[in-house]
């Protein structure tokens, strides 16, 4: 296969010491491994990844499918991110326990919250089985054909896979459709909360700072793994025990400071690195305005109400946090795009491609691809707005529009498969009372009407005081009986009523066009990634984030966002003071935090200064999926727990640029500060192993 041979080629010859990608963690020999040492590592392939035995590798979690995750003791002690944790915070959460407000610390295993649905996967091994996926597909297939003949290949290999009863298998694609990895994976299902600290501390600064440096946030909170008497995945049992890992990381004790390496280690989920200049021009100036106005709209609302009731407060904590993440993150993506000159670079790269497509005689095979995009682009922008404008609407902002939603969803799946009434008809009991458990009537009503007329005319506020949908018992009713009935009740509510036509327009006209120009780009992607490696191999490539397992290396450094601003690479909890605006929902502070400030009360996690760190930042690249990530020295320990990134390098998902692009973490010293002084749950700090590599050194 010519393509694997390119791909081959580029591995093995780059070893240079640039910054960026998020590389395989079993392929790490080589050319990162040089790379690595360049930036100050003192690790080895082996220590980050290793089959045979231990390594960093079986520390790092996959949290819930969406965060990552790390294991710092023997007992199986879980660190993530606050926000990661924050569904399970809440759901443990009421007027009379608030744990979102005051925060939540077990002091022994038996106070330990149990976690329904909560999962951590870890990865047993990573083989390359591009060869066995791709056998028989040729380049005469229709795009359907190749689809077909791979997830043919990739079943009947998985049946092949050698693995234990309790572990899973999958095949994930990379470059494009031109590598193909299998992942061994354990899963464990009995996490349980250990400890968090309350949103003023684990959320400080709230939507105001967020994707923005300098931050104050410790966006930090515990789990534990419980396994079977054989250390074995379970799902949740009294007689559980706590989980004995392969390995942990212990947690230094020495910080961090300006050039200093740090590896990021975790499931960044999607990047698109080698979009065409017109694929970024069209999602930054079209596509992202258009959802940014709609959360907008719908967080001017919640953000309200939410300022004037604790109870809101409560039930809309994390749907608003939802919301408000990718609402600025477009924002700040626009701002990086603009600010790097992304999308002239991306044409002069697209010159460079053509040019090498004339001097190695390729044009008659890639010559039109660049053409082919802009072409396809023109066509798919409008359709591709318009389909992502009605999942803000229907599914992301507006409850009771995603109540009607799911009640189409319902209807259609038992008037093509009548017998599955009853299977169809529990599911979506199971929605209506997910939805309810934290709705508010008047918010939900506030937020339809202020995004629906961005996304039609025809706008109907009335059908709040018509349907069943706003009250749990109302909505439970219209699904009692048999299906005749059930499916006549449905029809004659006054928002289904108004919702439906809506939606079988996006199901019969809007989502199928979509999928039909979407295939076509994609399969123009995938030759366009061919061609790159074909045409230019000696350019710098590494794969787009998939949520599998990646290590992504760099420094600690600083970076000048805009004309004579610098920022230092590491905030204090002096900043913490200096934002502290009593009774504010943002920007309040503890007053056992005040107390710790005020008597420096500050233990073994002051810098050398005298002074809590707080936040740092780096070069690692990074996306969602890394949130809860660990940061780790040039030894294996760990340093800090990534959480986001600064606010114009949001673009490196489509446009990593080692000069603006940030990660922000916070330290591991303001983690235990918290855990120690301000919770007093020092059984945890005992639980950990507590080092000082760089003392040692000395």
């Amino acid at each position: 296969m010519k393509f694997l041979k390119f791909l081959l080629l580029f591995i093995t010859v780059q070893v240079s010491a640039q910054q960026g990608g998020m590389w395989i963690p079993s392929l790490l020999e080589g050319m990162n491994e040089t790379e690595m040492t360049n930036l100050g590592s003192k690790l080895s392939a082996q220590d980050i990844y290793d089959v045979n035995n231990s390594s960093l590798k079986d520390a790092i979690g996959h949290f819930n499918g969406g965060c990552t995750s790390e294991i710092i003791s023997d007992q199986g002690l879980i660190l993530t991110n606050h926000h990661c944790g924050f569904g399970q915070i809440q759901s443990h959460s009421s007027l009379e326990n608030d744990y979102l407000k005051d925060g939540f610390w077990a002091m022994n295993l038996d106070e330990e919250l149990p976690n329904e649905d909560l999962f951590i996967e870890f990865i047993v091994r990573i083989e390359d089985v591009t060869e066995q996926v791709l056998a028989g597909v040729t380049d005469t297939m229709t795009s359907k054909e190749k689809q077909s003949q791979i997830s043919k290949n990739s079943n009947a290999y998985e049946a092949t896979v050698t693995k234990e009863a309790w572990q899973d298998t999958k095949i994930k694609s990379f470059y494009e459709g031109n590598q193909y990895f299998l992942f061994v994976t354990e899963r464990f299902d009995d996490i349980r909360l250990v400890g968090a600290p309350p949103s003023s501390i684990g959320k400080f600064g709230s939507d105001t700072d967020n994707w923005v440096f300098p931050r104050h946030t410790g966006d930090f909170a515990l789990f534990r793994i419980y396994a079977d008497e054989n250390n074995r995945p379970a799902k949740y049992s009294k007689d559980n025990k706590p989980y004995t890992p392969k390995h942990f990381l212990p947690v230094s004790l020495d910080g961090v400071e300006e050039g200093d390496f740090t590896l990021v280690f975790g499931f960044p989920g999607r990047t698109n690195e080698y979009l065409p200049s017109v694929a970024i021009e069209h999602i930054t100036k079209e596509f992202n305005p258009s959802n940014i106005e709609i959360r907008e709209a719908a967080l001017k609302v919640i953000d309200a109400k939410m300022k004037s009731s604790d109870d809101v407060r409560i039930k809309y904590a994390s749907k608003q946090a939802r919301i408000a993440n990718a609402w600025k993150k477009w924002i700040g993506e626009n701002l990086g795009i603009e600010k790097s000159n992304a999308i002239a670079n991306r044409r002069e790269f697209e010159a460079q491609f053509t040019e090498a497509l004339k001097q190695k005689a390729l044009e008659s095979k890639y010559g039109t691809i660049l053409p082919e995009f802009e072409k396809l682009y023109k066509d798919f922008a409008a359709v591709n707005i318009k389909r992502r404008n009605f999942i803000e609407v229907f599914i992301v902002t507006n409850e009771l529009m995603q109540m009607t939603f799911r009640t189409y969803q319902f209807e259609r799946a038992i008037l093509e498969k009548p017998e599955l009434f009853d299977r169809a008809k529990a599911s979506l009991e199971e929605t209506f009372k997910g939805i309810h458990k934290n709705y508010d009537v008047a918010v939900d009503r506030g937020v339809f009407e202020n995004v629906m007329p961005l996304y039609t005319a025809k706008v109907d506020a009335s059908i709040y005081d018509k349907t069943a949908l706003t009250d749990l018992e109302g909505a439970l009713k219209l699904l009692n009986g048999k299906q005749k009935d059930v499916i006549k009740k449905l029809n004659k509510d006054a928002a289904y009523k108004y919702a439906k036509p809506l939606i079988e327009a996006f199901y019969n006209t809007i989502d199928p066009e979509f999928q039909e120009k979407n295939l076509a780009i994609s399969t123009l992607q995938t030759q366009y990634m061919t061609a790159l490696m074909e045409a230019l191999p000696e350019e710098r490539y590494f794969p787009d984030a998939n949520s599998t397992l990646r290590v992504t290396y760099g420094q600690v450094k600083g970076y000048s966002p805009r004309d004579a601003v610098y920022y230092e690479p590491v905030s204090y909890l002096d900043g913490v003071i200096e934002k502290f605006v009593p009774g504010d929902y943002e920007f309040d502070v503890p007053k056992k935090l005040l107390d710790l400030y005020e008597s420096k009360d500050y233990g073994q996690y002051a810098d050398s200064n005298g002074k809590v760190p707080v936040c740092f930042l780096g070069t690692n690249h990074t996306t969602g999926g890394n949130s809860g990530s660990p940061a780790i020295d040039a030894h294996g320990n760990l340093v800090g727990l990534n959480f986001d990134r600064v606010w114009e390098g949001t673009m490196s998902d489509m446009n990593y640029d080692p000069e603006i692009c940030r990660n922000i973490m916070v330290d591991a010293r303001y983690i235990l500060f918290i855990i120690d002084k301000y919770a007093g749950a020092k059984h945890l700090i005992e639980e950990m192993t507590l080092v000082h590599p760089k003392k040692n050194k000395e």
